[in-house]
């Protein structure tokens, strides 16, 4: 991550796609705990985003983290995320990526919403996970749309 930092990137985010299926004191001991050691060595030199699928569980440690930010799935409300990370650091997420199956219409109700319920204050917009590689172009495309429409 580093070498990417040195090669330009601006931001680097540290996915941890499976740490909701460990346990809170597992997710702590097999996993977070080397996140953070990433966080630590990286924070001086680039923006960290972490985030972990299903660890709303660990997010108020998380956010004592040097992270800049951190990442929300879709399995945890705007609300739920701000009250556990006591609203003082960035939260980047949570759209379902199975929700880009919407028609456009709907994508750009569902993310006015998602906007809504977060604030535009310490806030990214983002799916609250990757991308289905089989989602319309067109669909995509209406997320990023209604994203810049409603998002400024």
């Amino acid at each position: 991550l580093k070498a990417k930092v040195v090669a330009g990137c601006n931001a680097v985010q540290i996915f941890d796609s499976w740490g909701g299926m460990l346990s809170p004191v597992d997710y702590q001991e097999f996993s977070w705990q080397y996140i953070n050691q990433i966080i630590e060595a990286l924070k001086d030199d680039a923006p960290v985003i972490a985030f972990g699928k299903g660890c709303w569980f660990a997010l108020e440690e998380m956010a004592k983290s040097k992270a800049s930010a951190l990442g929300i799935d879709w399995t945890c409300s705007a609300k739920n995320a701000r009250y556990l990370t006591g609203g003082n650091i960035t939260l980047q997420g949570n759209f379902d990526p199975t929700r880009l199956f919407s028609p456009p219409s709907e994508i750009k109700k569902m993310v006015h919403q998602m906007i809504d319920d977060f604030g535009k204050d310490k806030y990214i917009v983002n799916l609250g996970h990757g991308i289905l590689p089989n989602i319309p172009l067109d669909n995509a495309k209406a997320f990023i749309d209604a994203v810049k429409e409603y998002g400024n």
